[in-house]
Parts: structure tokens; sequence; C-alpha cells
């Protein structure tokens, strides 16, 4: 299935789970686990059989951001993945998904840590789900540092700017229950519970037209910044195709036939 030794990779279904692996580090990003992530990412774009993906973390943690030991100059895990760091100087920002975007929905299950670069990584993910202890926040400038992983442009594009500010400006922690407030995630659950509510999730949207839901997803991000004249055009440029498909026709059939439809990607 692919993966690395800080990043494992499985099949529920139709859907890839990817699982940050080092719960020793309470999963902080490590070599391994970036060039593990570009490579699930890669991998679900060009499957597709694949329809959906889920990111979680091993251990009861999601992600405590970037290994700062590392950062301070002590070295890396995974020294054998540097060439392809050097191959391609983007592939870390394309496993945080600051410089991807996958064309699959991503479902994101959280539990405990979820900080720093773990919640920067969770504003790359379409639908988010946490267990009730989880802890969200970007505590960059507590240390002097800038949360360069997409943050001060996407944080307030997704919840209210003043949430957004002082998430960013006060680096302090957030529960899971403050974070649904916000709208930062979309569901608390028990603790244990988020890769299982996660699965349903995925396991809806893949029960739907794949190109459907594809085009919906690509509708959604790429109107985000039009004006809603503009945005409205390009909705019907990109819906209207969806329509002329073979699944399409399909979904209208089985409705009237009071059945499951049996998309074909056609």
């Amino acid at each position: 299935m692919g993966g690395t030794e800080h990043l494992t990779v499985t099949r529920e279904g139709a859907t890839l789970v990817l699982t940050l692996d080092r719960p020793e580090a309470k999963n902080a990003l490590s070599l391994p686990m970036l060039v593990g992530l570009y490579d699930g990412w890669t991998a679900a774009d060009a499957d597709d059989s694949v329809r959906s993906v889920v990111l979680t973390g091993a251990g009861g943690a999601f992600c405590a951001g970037m290994d700062l030991k590392a950062l301070a100059g002590r070295g890396m895990d995974g020294e054998q993945y540097r060439e392809r760091l050097q191959a391609d100087p983007d592939l870390h920002w394309k496993a945080m998904l600051r410089h991807h975007r996958p064309r699959k929905p991503v479902v994101a299950a959280v539990e405990g840590a979820c900080v720093a670069g773990g919640t920067e990584i969770l504003q790359g993910t379409d639908i988010r789900v946490a267990g009730q202890s989880a802890t969200f926040g970007l505590f960059e400038v507590r240390r002097g540092l800038f949360p360069i992983g997409g943050s001060t442009v996407r944080l307030a594009r997704q919840i209210p700017r003043t949430h957004a500010l002082e998430m960013l400006l006060t680096g302090r922690p957030y529960t899971a229950e403050e974070a649904a407030r916000i709208g930062l995630i979309g569901h608390v659950v028990p603790d244990g519970d988020a890769l299982g509510k996660a699965l349903e999730i995925a396991a809806r949207i893949n029960d739907c037209g794949p190109l459907a839901v594809e085009a919906v997803k690509a509708s959604v991000y790429e109107t985000a910044a039009m004006t809603e004249e503009d945005g409205l055009k390009s909705e019907l440029a990109r819906g209207w195709p969806v329509f002329d498909t073979a699944d399409a026709k399909e979904g209208a059939r089985a409705f009237a036939e009071k059945r499951p439809p049996v998309f074909r990607r056609a």
C-alpha cells in the first residue's frame, strides 16, 4: 500500500486512510512522514478506485507540528529521503496541503494534539472530526516563529477573522468544543471515535457519483475568491458537463427504479 516508517497507508473500501505514525513524538512532522504524505496524496489522485481520503494519527494524537529538535539543528529522521526533497523542494509544502489540493474529498479524524503544523495541515482538509479531548492551536508566535504553512492566509477564510487573529496572535490552545464553536471543525465525538465517524462520512461520500463529488469540491474552492457573478459563471462551466455523464443518467435511473446507483466514473 505504500507509506514510510512514519506514515501508514491502508484501504477501507473506496477510502484511502493515511495515518501519521510517529506516536512517540505525538506524530511531529518528520522527513519520512512528509514523503509518505506526499506519496499518499499522489496515489489517491491517481487511483480512480479511491473516492475519498481519511487523514488521522496513531497513538492518540493527530500531529504536534514540526519536529523542533530537527529545526534546532539536531538532525531529522529519514536522511535516506533527502534526495526526494532535493529533487522537489516543494515536496514538504505539497505534503502539508499548502501547495496541493487533492481532487478527492479529505476527511480529518483528530484525536489528542493537533497543534502548530497539525492545525496548519488541518486547514487543507475538507471535513473535520475530533475527539472531545483533542487540542488545537497555532503556537508558533510563542516560540518566535511564523505559521508559514498557510495559516495567515487560509484561517481567516475558514473561520471568522476575529477568531483567526486570536488563534494566530495569542498562540493559546483551543479545546475541541471551542474549535467546533468557531467553525474550525465540524464534529466532536467521544474520544477514540473520531476515525470511525470520519470513515462513516467518507463512506457516504463514496456512495455518491465520483465525477459529481470531485466537480462539486473543485467548484467550491475555485470560486471562493471570485465575485458572486464570476463564481456563478464558473459553477455553470464546471457543473453542466456533469449532467451529460453516464453516471448522471444512472443516478436518475436508479432513483426511478428504487435501487442503489452503480456509478462507473463515466
